[in-house]
């Protein structure tokens, strides 16, 4: 889709990407390397003279890192047309909450981390704004995404990029280290997915025992610090909740001495930040249970390379994508460790698959294979489908079975006991066909198998409900527009265009006033 626009506007949009280009200190050679055209050609693009596709001002501002050449930072749009087959490879990213997890865990460390094949979603790019505007230095080191960061001597609080940090639940993970480096200091509101109430109390009374105390007025959390304080017996924690767990180990890790964590979430993501604190040089007993036993350091000043491990709720959205449009793909690199009940889920529902052997990830941990996707009949599963903690069916991949069971013969029940409305979300399904029907704010009945079809609708607000959208999207008869996708991009990296290389037809593009 070619941008008929006046001369004027080309010419203004010419003059951003210029200032954007030298604002990276890149030639006009280097720009047309990375876009794959000619100097001449971004040279015109420059002084306003050639008309631009919208996939053309995507790519520029996607490799200037400049949103405001994306058609003046307006909402991004989804197009799809379908149904389609999907066809070939595709490999798992890196974990999007194990990387903001380890970004904050490098508030921990006096030396350099560098971080491997880190997710570049949003959510990463607003805990790197935050990072940046305390003076941590930030540096994308290739297009593998590998991420150095440098921290000051002492961080600027006040300079807090409080737009990025009110744009991110994570930034709650920021207590933890805090704590050990300021005896008084605030944080922003966080904010992230709209999911109903959730409380940060799990986390006060986690950090408690290391002598935070926390008072929230006036958009922030306001938080002073006992330097003498420390665990007196095992800190027990009243909800096994990822972040809570993540929150204890980063203030347990620079407490010198043992702290004994209870109820502790098990999930990937704790386990990566386990492995990377082990290489920071904090001593970890009972990785993978619900009881860690952390031996933390007073200081760390160590130059840590830890990759995070692959993405398993990723991996769950491609095998559902290849479930709801019949399709065969093999996709690489799946951490089965954390797919296994959700394997077996399907298994019953009547699923093929083939399985390659086990081969560890780059950080030496986590168990990887390789998985085949067979077009398979459907039947509902005997029972309901619901979420438990690790090792159980992992709560952000229980949406992806709303879509999964609308393509299966018979009733399914969807039970997300632990969100307080993002069941509702799902019944956005029914307007491409489905038949999801609200039992009340924690459970859907899904019947199928459905005959979608296409349709124009917003993206819901909470990320994993929004993916499911799209997936069906793929399989609905005709045209159907996703609009304002930002929350899809906040948790998926380059999502469209990867299923583009599958053979789905995804078009993004924006609203020009």
């Amino acid at each position: 889709m070619v941008c008929r626009v006046t001369e004027d506007y080309l010419r203004r949009i010419g003059m951003l990407i210029r200032d954007a280009r030298q604002h990276r200190q890149w030639t006009q050679s280097q720009l047309a390397g990375v876009l794959g055209t000619s100097q001449s050609a971004v040279n015109r693009i420059e002084r306003g003279h050639q008309n631009l596709s919208l996939e053309m001002i995507a790519r520029i501002g996607e490799a200037l890192d400049s949103e405001i050449v994306s058609l003046g930072g307006g909402p991004t749009h989804l197009r799809v047309v379908g149904p389609t087959t999907l066809s070939g490879e595709i490999e798992v990213k890196s974990s999007k909450n194990a990387g903001v997890a380890l970004l904050c865990a490098s508030l921990l460390n006096r030396g350099r981390t560098t971080l491997r094949k880190v997710a570049r979603i949003e959510e990463v790019n607003r805990i790197l704004e935050v990072l940046e505007s305390i003076g941590v230095k930030v540096r994308w080191l290739n297009d593998d995404n590998d991420l150095e960061l440098v921290p000051p001597a002492e961080l600027d609080l006040d300079s807090m990029d409080e737009e990025a940090a009110r744009r991110t639940r994570s930034v709650i993970m920021f207590l933890g280290p805090l704590l050990h480096r300021e005896t008084k200091f605030q944080l922003p509101y966080a904010g992230g997915c709209d999911l109903g109430t959730r409380t940060v109390e799990p986390h006060l009374s986690a950090l408690r025992p290391f002598g935070l105390e926390v008072k929230a007025t006036e958009g922030s959390y306001h938080s002073t610090v006992d330097p003498n304080a420390e665990p007196t017996r095992p800190i027990v924690l009243t909800e096994r909740g990822d972040t809570v767990t993540e929150n204890a180990l980063l203030a347990a890790a620079r407490q010198e001495g043992t702290t004994v964590i209870r109820n502790a979430s098990s999930n990937y993501m704790v386990q990566d930040l386990c492995f990377f604190l082990e290489r920071l040089g904090v001593v970890i007993d009972g990785i993978g249970s619900t009881t860690l036993v952390v031996q933390g350091l007073a200081d760390i000043d160590v130059d840590v390379d830890y990759a995070p491990s692959e993405d398993p709720i990723e991996a769950m959205s491609l095998l559902a994508a290849a479930i709801v449009t019949g399709s065969e793909i093999t996709i690489r690199r799946a951490p089965i460790e954390f797919l296994e009940i959700e394997l077996a889920t399907l298994e019953e529902m009547g699923f093929s698959y083939e399985r390659s052997e086990e081969y560890d990830a780059a950080n030496g941990q986590t168990r990887l294979v390789d998985l085949t996707t067979k077009p398979s009949l459907l039947h509902a599963p005997l029972d309901k489908v619901h979420p438990m903690p690790f090792p159980g069916l992992n709560i952000d991949n229980l949406p992806f079975f709303a879509v999964i069971a609308a393509v299966a013969h018979g009733q399914t029940m969807i039970h997300d006991w632990v969100y307080d409305n993002r069941a509702i979300y799902l019944t956005d399904l029914n307007k491409l066909g489905a038949s999801v029907k609200l039992l009340d704010p924690h459970r859907v009945m899904v019947e199928g198998p459905t005959r979608w079809r296409g349709a124009e609708m917003m993206c819901p607000p909470a990320l994993r409900p929004a993916v499911v959208v799209l997936l069906a999207m793929l399989a609905a008869r005709g045209t159907s527009v996703l609009r304002s996708v930002y929350v899809i991009n906040r948790g998926y990296e380059d999502l469209a265009e990867r299923l583009n290389a599958l053979g789905a037809q995804i078009e993004t593009f924006r609203d020009i006033s």
